[in-house]
């Protein structure tokens, strides 16, 4: 069983381009911008054959989606789902969020710190937990839906903090985790469950805009910390074929030189002050077709950022290391985390030296504010530090899409102080066009 699903915020709203705490009030509608970005989301997702949509009752998600819905030539089922309801903020609402600043400084550093621990003392005396209460829906929304639509496809529409919710539910990211997870208006998230509720899920990608002309999401007003593109190399003959690489330093062929260029082009015009990537030869070369654009950024090496060493199993198709390992292979795709290669590295040791570089590269870099930096690295060693970043263990490395060629944006708007945002995962529009990653499975 797999499900495909789908998770679309709505447009800009009216409250949204006032700057104003939205939600559960329904008193905000789409804007014009909101119903032209909507259009746009319905002919990129023109291609796909949903089976349903699922949108939020407030009427600016449900607004949205009967636009996006329009673009179908064959339109699946819309129903409105009161679990798709947006964050219940009833002291905050009709609020600019300056106002909230200014009347409520300290529960606003808690919101905005310490999410899973803010409450609002409502009027009856109770204590509410919004982050805590809308985490409890997305899971009922996940468990009530899902055994719908198996081997499906579905569509959700609805809100900035009920999409979060849904995103970081599936995959078991914590609730302190709320702020880390960017959704833009209009914003395509693609999840794919394996099974049921409780069973694997990967996060393929994270708001991706490109469709609407933003190629990788703009950093927040005011907002002037370290941003980081993560980028896995181009293809190699090994990815094409399926044959663990590991260590071996494996050039880039020409579909991954070609992947370089596009993720080159993609990232042109973005200003990069510097560039790291691992040694070996496909992450390099991707480096420095992407610095082509930028011609006065030099790129500097990092040893611990080269990826898992498979030992015995690196030049071998899976069908030769299940020979010749028997079981082991079904370990490594269900408990990574317990995988000792032989002859080669685990999980732990990948884990180590991989945050241990990154972090480093964080703290020396946020040291001038503003910075952006290109790091190219692989696969298992890109995974386990988007895992570090939001919470994860190294089981869950298959939660987390890496495909050749593709961007992920990380900010750190706090610096070192703070928890970063994943302001986009894994985004490959730029190497095949359309929504989904279609670049090589690989072997890892």
């Amino acid at each position: 069983m797999s499900t495909r699903v789908i998770i679309v915020r709505h447009g800009q709203s009216s409250y949204n381009a006032q700057q104003r705490i939205q939600g559960r009030c329904d008193e905000s509608v789409i804007t014009d911008q909101g119903r032209a970005d909507a259009r746009i989301v319905g002919q990129t997702l023109s291609n796909l054959t949903f089976d349903a949509i699922y949108c939020s009752p407030l009427q600016r998600a449900q607004q949205t989606a009967e636009v996006i819905r329009n673009g179908f030539a064959v339109a699946p089922s819309l129903q409105s789902v009161d679990t798709l309801r947006e964050v219940d903020l009833p002291l905050w609402e009709k609020l600019t969020k300056q106002e909230v600043k200014n009347r409520f400084p300290e529960d606003y550093r808690c919101w905005k710190e310490r999410p899973e621990e803010f409450k609002m003392q409502l009027a009856s005396g109770e204590e509410h937990f919004p982050v805590r209460a809308l985490y409890e829906q997305a899971q009922q929304f996940w468990q009530e839906i899902l055994p719908r639509h198996e081997n499906q496809t579905i569509l959700i529409v609805a809100h900035n903090g009920i999409n979060r919710c849904l995103l970081m539910s599936a995959v078991g990211i914590a609730p302190a985790f709320y702020h880390s997870l960017q959704q833009s208006n209009c914003c395509i998230n693609v999840l794919n469950f394996q099974g049921g509720w409780g069973d694997r899920v990967e996060i393929e990608s994270l708001n991706q805009t490109a469709h609407l002309g933003v190629a990788i999401p703009s950093r927040r007003p005011g907002e002037g910390g370290l941003r980081l593109l993560l980028v896995r190399h181009g293809e190699t003959d090994w990815n094409r074929a399926s044959r663990f690489q590991g260590t071996q330093d494996i050039p880039l062929n020409d579909n991954g030189r070609a992947q370089s260029e596009r993720a080159a082009a993609f990232l042109k015009d973005v200003k990069l002050d510097f560039a790291l990537s691992s040694p070996l030869l496909r992450p390099k070369e991707t480096a420095q077709i992407i610095l082509q654009y930028h011609p006065g950024v030099g790129l500097t090496t990092n040893p611990e950022l080269v990826e898992i060493g498979h030992g015995l199993w690196e030049g071998k198709l899976k069908a030769e290391v299940e020979a010749e390992f028997p079981g082991m292979l079904q370990q490594w795709h269900e408990r990574p985390e317990t995988v000792q290669m032989p002859a080669g590295e685990n999980l732990q040791q990948v884990w180590e030296r991989a945050i241990a570089a990154w972090e480093e590269l964080v703290v020396g870099e946020s040291e001038t504010a503003g910075k952006t930096g290109l790091v190219v690295a692989h696969d298992a060693v890109n995974k386990v530090i988007l895992c570090h970043l939001l919470g994860l263990t190294p089981a869950h490395i298959w939660s987390i899409k890496q495909g050749n060629g593709a961007v992920t944006v990380i900010d750190y708007p706090k610096g070192t102080k703070g928890l970063p945002v994943l302001q986009a995962l894994n985004i490959t529009s730029h190497l095949q066009g359309g929504i989904l990653d279609r670049t090589a499975a690989g072997a890892l």
